[in-house]
């Protein structure tokens, strides 16, 4: 594991968008695994600049995404398709139905859990993009008795409501429940590349030098063979 420290939100944010930028000039057709929440959306402008300057071409690149919250439709502004769009795949080359995610409002979930693994299994992540919760989780995987395997639906954890509420006009209004990828799921990515800001730095250090756990749910990127960490010294 590689750990990375910057002076700046916007200096983690460049040097997490070059990593990002040499695995698609390494392999134009790779398969990025891409994540949601604050922490990534500067790494996102920086490659739609990127992109603009002509610098990058994303034209063979497919995308999958961690999570979607479930009854939210892709339209809905709070829905994570929707972030996706806005945030980097409406300011890029990319075609729209190289971009992937979980669908929260499938009839079936069970159905749709097994066609978003298999789906996600078939590409191969090159490289998967994460975040972390104040609880630890990656993706929408909550503090649990295991590690789940695969592609699930999963009830929010209260501290991940509350955290995610910010972004809601109420507290009421942020989904119970969403649709994420399995812990398995992501250990399949070749490479993972975690961006975590100041306000994370206690469970970053639970999860990088802690015990394994599933109490934990980041904690297991320590068995992973190749993870890089960029994080803020403060």
């Amino acid at each position: 594991m590689r750990i990375i420290e910057k002076n700046s939100y916007e200096e983690m944010s460049e040097l997490c968008a070059g990593i990002i930028g040499a695995q698609v000039l390494m392999k134009p057709d790779c398969v990025l695994g891409l994540a949601t929440g604050s922490s990534p959306i500067g790494t996102y402008a920086c490659l739609a600049e990127q992109c603009a300057k002509g610098l990058l071409d994303f034209s063979q690149v497919q995308t999958v995404n961690l999570d979607e919250y479930c009854g939210l439709p892709g339209d809905n502004p709070q829905s994570y398709r929707y972030f996706m769009d806005t945030q980097l795949f409406n300011k890029i080359n990319i075609e729209k139905e190289n971009t992937h995610l979980p669908d929260g409002c499938a009839a079936d979930m069970q159905a749709e859990c097994l066609r978003y693994e298999k789906l996600v299994a078939g590409l191969g992540v090159d490289l998967q993009l994460l975040g972390i919760g104040h609880n630890g989780h990656i993706g929408f995987n909550e503090p649990a008795e295991d590690f789940p395997v695969i592609v699930h639906s999963v009830k929010l954890a209260e501290s991940t409501i509350q955290a995610n509420s910010r972004l809601f006009d109420r507290v009421e209004d942020v989904p119970t429940q969403a649709v994420t990828m399995g812990i398995g799921t992501i250990m399949k990515a070749k490479k993972i590349l975690l961006i975590a800001g100041p306000d994370k730095a206690e469970i970053v250090e639970r999860a990088m030098r802690g015990a394994v756990t599933p109490q934990v749910p980041a904690s297991v990127l320590q068995l992973h063979p190749d993870v890089t960490v960029i994080l803020s010294k403060a």
